[in-house]
């Protein structure tokens, strides 16, 4: 079965989301925006919510790009956020984002561990990296750890994590007032963790989690990131617009798994896509439309700039734009970060080529450009995922709605049963636990003796 996560990041995906008329204004720092989310996602029986974070303003000294206009760069720690939502929720699991490089891994065991125990076991985790300029800075870097670096903290971060996650075995606490013993001493470890990163003593000071260790969802393309994703992940979080893109991506990281051991089942590959869904093409395509139209000029000029476009502010909306490819600061790879620097060359030629205006160059650029997503009904979205999940280009997709709560709505009550009557998403949850849905065993404590692991 098809896998499926709701990203409920800010108000939603569209860079103007917050500006849609049935859109709360204040849905970044509002439980309420989370919890009818959650519930959403509940409703469509879909695996987990997925919440975004980086702990920064995003290219803050860019005066170009409208910052003023963008609610997504006001947000909450997601931690507290899916702290919250558990209390409402009863089965979907909840997937915050933290970073490996500027959390501890005592605080971030301990807090996840919380969280697993007080929803039953439906936390996972999106772990990242963290490569910007703007968070290095907030915590006392004036550039960012190279990546060779990041990944090696990362992979120790994880090994101190699921260290401290086995400090007590699952039948340690007996609780037996009559005895008044609590627990077994023989059944408590201490982790003593000396390492390049970390030295942590242990034991954590809370019960083994009741998924054991949880389900880690990871992102990246570059070779470091693929192996680790490969190496530790339970979900690979992908970005590719197109299937051809997607397949070589999901045959790459997949590629990578039997070095450490693991089966392709083991990693299961989730891309982005984000849907404007109408019962027509028509009402589909009015929906993309209404964004579009309550964008702010400014704000597309800055995810322009944000992709390495030059300054287009000059120019008016329908104004032909110049000819881009021309520019030889943005004809080399190497001037270009983030994105894919050929899906920014591409674009440029189309613009050429086709004669975009400003307002035409929006349209093309933010649905479906560089990354996947689509404007259509039911029917023509599910046709498309399916041909993605049956033929090897994703394992299941991380919802990504224009807005919210609107946007999950549309794809809860018109998506998902098309995808159901083709008998590719689930009608029930499986199991209560968010690896039991995903479909992932649950793994044995590192102290386990044969015996007591056979027995799980």
């Amino acid at each position: 079965m098809m896998k499926l996560g709701l990203s409920i990041a800010s108000a939603g995906y569209h860079y103007s989301a917050w500006c849609h008329p049935d859109v709360d204004v204040l849905s970044a720092t509002s439980i309420q925006h989370h919890v009818k989310a959650a519930q959403i996602a509940e409703r469509g029986k879909m695996d987990f919510v997925f919440l975004a974070d980086w702990s920064s303003i995003l290219n803050v000294d860019d005066l170009r790009i409208a910052r003023d206009r963008e609610q997504a760069q006001v947000k909450v720690d997601p931690t507290l956020a899916m702290a919250a939502v558990a209390v409402v929720t009863k089965h979907v699991g909840l997937m915050p984002t933290a970073s490996t490089t500027y959390w501890h891994p005592f605080n971030f065991a301990r807090r996840m561990a919380a969280i697993d125990h007080l929803s039953g076991g439906r936390v996972g985790w999106n772990m990242v990296t963290s490569h910007g300029l703007d968070e290095a800075r907030n915590f006392g870097l004036d550039r960012p750890i190279d990546s060779d670096s990041r990944h090696d903290r990362a992979r120790e971060f994880i090994e101190v994590m699921r260290g401290l996650w086995d400090s007590w075995d699952d039948d340690a606490f007996i609780r037996d007032k009559a005895s008044g013993r609590f627990f077994q001493p023989g059944k408590v470890h201490t982790l003593n963790h000396e390492g390049r990163h970390f030295k942590v003593r242990g034991p954590l000071d809370m019960a083994r989690p009741p998924q054991g260790f949880l389900p880690i969802i990871t992102a990246g393309t570059s070779d470091n990131s693929q192996d680790l994703a490969a190496e530790i992940a339970d979900m690979c979080y992908g970005g590719q617009p197109n299937i051809d893109a997607a397949r070589a991506y999901y045959t790459s990281v997949k590629g990578r798994l039997p070095k450490y051991g693991r089966e392709p089942d083991d990693l299961l590959m989730m891309p982005g896509i984000q849907c404007y869904v109408g019962r027509t093409q028509s009402e589909a395509e009015d929906k993309f439309a209404l964004m579009q139209k309550v964008m702010p000029k400014e704000v597309g000029i800055g995810q322009l700039i944000v992709n390495h476009f030059p300054d287009l502010s000059a120019y008016g909306l329908d104004d032909p734009l110049p000819d881009m490819t021309m520019r030889s600061e943005f004809m080399g790879s190497e001037k270009l970060g983030g994105r894919e620097p050929e899906l920014t060359l591409a674009l440029m030629r189309r613009a050429r080529d086709e004669k975009l205006t400003l307002r035409q160059l929006f349209d093309v650029a933010l649905c479906g450009f560089w990354s996947l997503g689509i404007i259509g009904t039911p029917t023509t979205i599910a046709d498309m995922m399916e041909e993605w999940f049956t033929t090897g280009a994703a394992d299941g997709f991380n919802v990504q709605p224009p807005y919210l709560p609107g946007g999950g709505e549309d794809f809860v009550d018109l998506v998902i049963p098309e995808l159901q009557r083709r008998r590719l998403f689930r009608t029930e949850y499986e199991g209560t636990t968010l690896r039991e849905n995903l479909g992932l065993p649950r793994p044995a404590s590192r102290y386990a003796t044969p015996v007591a692991e056979a027995a799980e």
